[in-house]
């Protein structure tokens, strides 16, 4: 599974293509709490969907999404988004990860829309915004800061 991602012509034949779902398919924590990909209707690029499950919920109470699970579906949306927004086809290490809880994340559909700040040579920054029902009113935001593996073909 993993080892795909080190394959560069299926990494590069997949992004090509825009298989964000080839990769979550590869990634079994994603495939546990349910995440997917889909079209952008706003535009181009792609919008990540937590679909509600009960294994994912943390406080049963009210009923809410565990803040973890949040976490790890908006780094997961961050990570993957800069895979496919990078110039050339390139592994991201993730360095430093910031999330702000905004508002209780109920047990419906969540939403992740990433945009890629800056990439450098060496260092790319993604903003992520968590949503459900409505992107005005955000559940979470979230900064992500990565290292990036040399371009195939290229060494340091």
């Amino acid at each position: 599974m993993l080892e795909d991602f080190h394959d560069v012509a299926w990494l590069a034949k997949t992004r090509a293509e825009g298989d964000v779902n080839a990769w979550l398919a590869r990634l079994p924590y994603a495939r546990h709490i349910g995440i997917d990909a889909i079209p952008d209707p706003d535009g181009e690029g792609v919008l990540y969907r937590l679909a509600p499950a009960p294994h994912n919920i943390g406080n049963v109470l009210l009923p809410a999404l565990h803040g973890g699970v949040v976490a790890a579906f908006m780094e997961t949306a961050g990570s993957l988004d800069l895979m496919l927004a990078t110039r050339e086809p390139r592994l991201p290490r993730i360095i430093d990860f910031s999330i702000d809880y905004l508002r209780t994340a109920r047990v419906v559909d969540t939403y992740a829309r990433c945009r890629l700040l800056r990439e450098g040579r060496r260092m790319a920054n993604v903003q992520v915004e968590a949503w459900q029902g409505a992107e005005t009113e955000p559940v979470a935001t979230a900064r992500l800061h990565f290292a990036l593996g040399e371009p195939e073909g290229q060494s340091a």
